[in-house]
């Protein structure tokens, strides 16, 4: 058996490449995060292959079920909504419960878009060393969290949501309110928007109201 990790277009889908095109438009089965985004996906390509939800909450029945397609179907795709699965995506969960119970496959990465190599890839940081801490926590540990970004000497990478960009850059501001940040917006969209400065700095020039996308932060070396 084998399954193909495939890397997915964050915003353009011109950012699809040529290898994803391919096995999503050959495998009879692709696992999505969200049908109803995939099916766009594939339909954009005109690729046809059954698509079965996969994400954080299969578990149980489903997920067994889920195994049971991939036994049949032989070959099979996993994608996310957008960008690379498994990297700060649905994904892994999956894939580790295949090895722990020795399933006989082939795990094959197409890779492609990622919102964090994307802007790792602008910051003008150092990057021979990174720490992706993801999403802060809303409310438990998040205090414990920005202690360790204060803590941490290499490229930090985070993730956060429109709704929440201004109170995450104002802990930031707190912890480390000297280093120098990245904030990219909307990474390959119409509304791509790149932040340079510190956290105080990008908190004064952003929109008194951002309305669309994800955010991701590039925290600077100490």
């Amino acid at each position: 058996m084998k399954l193909f990790i495939v890397a997915t277009p964050i915003g353009n889908l011109q950012d699809l490449t040529a290898r994803a095109r391919e096995t999503l438009s050959s495998v009879p089965l692709v696992f999505a995060e969200d049908t109803r985004v995939t099916a766009k996906l594939l339909a954009h390509i005109g690729a046809t292959p059954r698509v079965v939800a996969l994400h954080h909450h299969t578990e149980g029945a489903a997920l067994e079920r889920a195994i049971k397609e991939l036994e049949k179907a032989d070959e099979a795709a996993l994608v996310s909504d957008a960008g690379t699965p498994g990297i700060s995506d649905p994904g892994n969960q999956f894939i580790r419960v295949l090895l722990d119970r020795g399933v006989d496959i082939a795990i094959v990465p197409i890779p492609g878009a990622s919102s964090i190599t994307a802007a790792l890839s602008i910051c003008g940081f150092a990057t021979d060393r990174f720490r992706v801490l993801g999403f802060a926590p809303h409310k438990n540990k998040r205090n414990k969290f920005f202690d360790e970004v204060a803590a941490t000497a290499e490229t930090i990478v985070l993730l956060e949501a429109v709704h929440r960009i201004k109170k995450t850059l104002t802990d930031i501001a707190r912890v480390v309110p000297t280093r120098k940040l990245v904030v990219a917006r909307e990474l390959t969209k119409i509304y791509e928007t790149v932040y340079r400065g510190t956290a105080a700095e990008i908190i004064k020039k952003l929109a008194p109201a951002e309305t669309k996308g994800e955010f991701v932060i590039i925290i600077s070396p100490q």
